[in-house]
């Protein structure tokens, strides 16, 4: 393990950056380091009960928007534990691949599609439905399905097999 000249830490000449407490390494996939990030802990138990491990540590590229544990607290009181019920699966697949946008997308790549767009972009999710991101100030925000909205806090967190956008919110689609 060595140190950056800008103060990360790197094993074999990796970019890392902190998320959760954890180093987050260019080399491993969405999952392997997910699982390590203690801001993480609830999106990580709500992919392995909707079956979704395999897929997110699949070749990709893929973007996710990864709700912290404290957006998943911020919904209704008996949302997450009813989602993680078997009998639900279907319907926590369709808000995790909400979260899911095909290709590697970085903070500087949805900020160009904003500007293209006039000050929004369409982003297609895996699940189907789109998301709208826009900027606030200097923050990307998405705005779902239901007029909710997600800022992203800590962007370009990068994968081997795509890219990792914190956020502040659970996406929810219609």
């Amino acid at each position: 393990m060595t140190t950056t000249e800008d103060g990360m830490s790197s094993a074999q000449g990796e970019q890392t950056v902190m998320v959760g407490g954890a180093a987050m390494y260019p080399s491993r996939t969405i999952v392997e380091n997910a699982v390590n990030s203690s801001d993480h802990t609830t999106l990580v138990a709500a992919v392995k009960a909707a079956g979704l491990v395999e897929t997110l540590s699949g070749a990709g590229p893929f973007t996710v928007f990864a709700p912290t544990n404290a957006a998943f607290a911020a919904l209704p009181a008996g949302t997450v534990e009813t989602l993680l019920k078997p009998e639900n699966k279907a319907t926590l697949q369709s808000v995790l691949t909400y979260h899911v946008v095909a290709g590697r997308l970085t903070a500087s790549d949805l900020m160009s599609q904003i500007r293209a767009g006039g000050g929004t972009a369409q982003l297609r999710t895996v699940q189907g439905g789109t998301l709208t991101a826009r900027m606030q100030g200097s923050s990307i925000v998405l705005v779902d399905a239901k007029g909710g909205t997600a800022t992203v806090t800590q962007a370009d967190v990068l994968q081997s097999n795509g890219v990792i956008h914190v956020t502040n919110a659970v996406s929810l689609p219609s």
